[in-house]
This record gives C-alpha cells, structure tokens and sequence, in this order.
C-alpha cells in the first residue's frame, strides 16, 4: 500500500428521516475506523436525524480519523432506498459540511441509495 492510499477513508453516511449513521472506513470499505449515530449525541429520539445531531457525530467522527492519519475522505451517501424514499435525510448535507469544516478533505460525493430494477410492490397508494 503506498501513502496516497493510506491517507483517505470512505466515509458512508445512512441519512434516513428517523436516524443519522456515519461510519468511517479504510479504501477498501473492509476496516471500520469509526462510527456513530444519532442516537450517540442527542437524548430525544425525534432528534436523531436533525442536522444539529449529525454535525456533533461528524465532529466526534473527524475528531477520531485525523487522529489515525486520516487527512481526507471520499463520501458516499445513502438515503432509505428500497421502496421507500429515495432522496437522503435532514442529516445528509450537515455531514459533509461538518466533515469538512472540521479540517478533513472532501473527495467524491457519492450516492449509492439502492434502487430496485422492479422489487416488491410499494405501499398502498391513498386515495385512489
């Protein structure tokens, strides 16, 4: 492994409207290097997805990578998906800036929310 790869993560944000999760790994996505979520910041469970909460998990996150020799991070975005929504959560867009701000650099933003080629059928439609 050369320098250039040890020096990025991949940081893999699940903004869903409930909950905040960022987990930080190595290139190859194999080795966690940090984590947290909504529920690790806030007390009240309606907070978990704000983006108050995932600005304190992106500091706490940040915080732990640089201290690993972590300069900069690729990120890959991922709202509910399946048959739910597709667009990410209120926590998505706080991330990164947070990440950012809080000295680490931005590589790609990536969105890998799963989208079916034709699932399950979807919940009922109201009013028709």
């Amino acid at each position: 492994m050369s320098s250039e790869d040890s020096k990025w993560g991949i940081a893999h944000v699940h903004a869903s409207f409930n909950n905040t999760v960022i987990t930080i790994t190595d290139q190859t996505g194999a080795e966690t290097l940090a984590k947290s979520s909504g529920g690790t910041v806030v007390k009240q469970n309606r907070d978990e997805a704000s983006p108050y909460a995932a600005m304190q998990m992106a500091e706490v996150v940040a915080e732990d990578i640089l201290a690993q020799g972590i300069e900069g991070v690729h990120v890959r975005v991922r709202g509910p998906g399946g048959n739910q929504q597709t667009n990410p959560g209120p926590g998505a867009q706080a991330t990164i800036r947070a990440l950012a701000r809080a000295g680490l650099e931005i590589g790609r933003i990536e969105d890998v929310t799963p989208i079916p080629h034709d699932g399950t059928r979807g919940p009922k439609n109201s009013g028709f």
